[in-house]
């Protein structure tokens, strides 16, 4: 290979990378819906528990940091919002569950409706607003606070 066809594929490359590394900084933190076809149960993921109105079911694993905040903001959220309940399942200890709801990163979080049903699903660290949006949503109610 000649210097000009290896600069052209170096080129390419870091083309590509730039291209997937903005899609995939796009896509980190937002909420996107779901049709709610997948329905978990607590037992599912040895909750005791979810929501009467909604479910913040935060997947994370031991040394992800940034589980850490988006725990503490669904946390703070689930606090301020009647009938929410925020539940983390560390999949350090249940990698079946990455496979069975093809989680690929933490922190994943689901939206769970008070039958349990997904409907919403965040891949990476959750941004407040639209996790807020996206309780109301859920919940019918437009004032979920901050």
């Amino acid at each position: 290979m000649n210097a000009l066809a290896a600069l052209a594929v170096l080129a390419a490359l870091v083309a590509l990378a730039t291209a997937g590394g903005l899609v995939w900084r796009a896509r980190w933190g937002r909420v996107r819906r779901s049709d709610g076809t997948t329905r978990i149960t607590p037992g599912d993921v040895d909750a005791e528990a979810f929501g009467s109105a909604v479910t913040l079911l935060q997947f994370s694993t031991e040394f992800c940091a940034p589980c850490r905040t988006t725990a503490r903001i669904l946390g703070e959220l689930a606090a301020t919002t009647d009938g929410a309940v925020h539940v983390d399942v560390d999949l350090t200890d249940k990698p079946e569950l990455a496979r069975r709801y093809g989680i690929l990163q933490t922190p994943t979080t689901f939206i769970l409706d008070r039958s349990g049903a997904v409907r919403a699903r965040v891949a990476g660290a959750a941004r407040p607003d639209q996790l807020r949006s996206a309780v109301a949503a859920i919940t019918g109610s437009p004032h979920v606070s901050a």
